[in-house]
């Protein structure tokens, strides 16, 4: 086994922990966080049912980044699509023809769409640099750590699609050693193909990976806890109690 082979092992491996740990870590913080007070968005939702139905429209077709800024949106919902048909096709790499999702992300639609989703991620990508840039009320609250994120993403579609469409690379010998780190084949760990534009975007997929937990990237487990949005509307029908005042508002006295 190369060294760059035992490199890029232990990297990807750690990278996943710290993303794994790292993520579910934020989730338990952030369902343990008390939501004292009633405060959902209006117009809000006045069932639980209601409730779910918000938060559906708000992960799959940004509701209400789409009623706040239409550029916002458009670029923003390209640069997610395009993410999400990336993952899919990136999935065959790391899944075996005997996965039952095999059937799923090997439709031609999927591996099709997927081979020039990094065009769309680009675009989507460069409009919400552009939005950081030159409107003043974003600029004002725009730190450094955002234009990195957003070019980090940039280079990862970048390297991708020079891989798909420039350097072309063995996929096979890649397909064959990530699956033995999926199936955790310490013993037999095949070996990686040294193409410098391949390392370079796996290196970008690490660092990403590392600096996930600690980001604004959170936004994307962090909708679902977001009080405004996942609380019903009705603090004159149901008192809103904290489970940690439970006991003192059931044992007070009217004054």
């Amino acid at each position: 086994m190369s060294s760059v082979t035992m490199l890029y092992a232990f990297l990807l491996y750690a990278a996943f922990a710290v993303l794994l740990i790292g993520v579910l870590r934020k989730i338990i913080i952030y369902a343990r966080t008390p939501q004292p007070l009633k405060i959902p968005t209006t117009p809000a939702p006045v069932t639980k049912a209601g409730v779910v139905w918000r938060i559906a429209k708000e992960v799959t077709v940004f509701e209400s980044l789409f009623k706040a800024s239409k550029w916002t949106w458009i670029f923003g919902w390209i640069f997610h699509l395009s993410l999400l048909l990336a993952f899919f096709r990136h999935l065959r790499y790391a899944l075996s023809p005997e996965s039952f999702l095999w059937p799923i992300i090997n439709l031609e639609i999927v591996q099709s769409f997927g081979k020039y989703a990094g065009f769309a991620m680009v675009v989507g990508l460069l409009g919400l640099i552009g939005r950081r840039i030159f409107v003043d009320r974003v600029r004002y609250i725009t730190s450094p750590s955002d234009h990195f994120m957003l070019l980090l993403i940039i280079g990862i579609a970048i390297t991708g699609l020079l891989m798909s469409f420039v350097e072309r690379i063995d996929v096979i010998m890649l397909k064959s050693f990530l699956l033995s780190l999926v199936y955790f084949d310490w013993n037999n760990i095949q070996a990686m193909p040294t193409d410098t534009i391949l390392m370079v975007h796996l290196g970008l997929v690490i660092t990403l990976m590392f600096i996930f937990p600690i980001s604004k990237l959170l936004h994307a487990p962090g909708i679902f806890f977001s009080p405004t949005r996942n609380q019903v509307d009705n603090p004159r029908e149901q008192r809103h109690v904290q489970g940690w005042t439970a006991d003192d508002s059931a044992t007070s006295k009217p004054v």
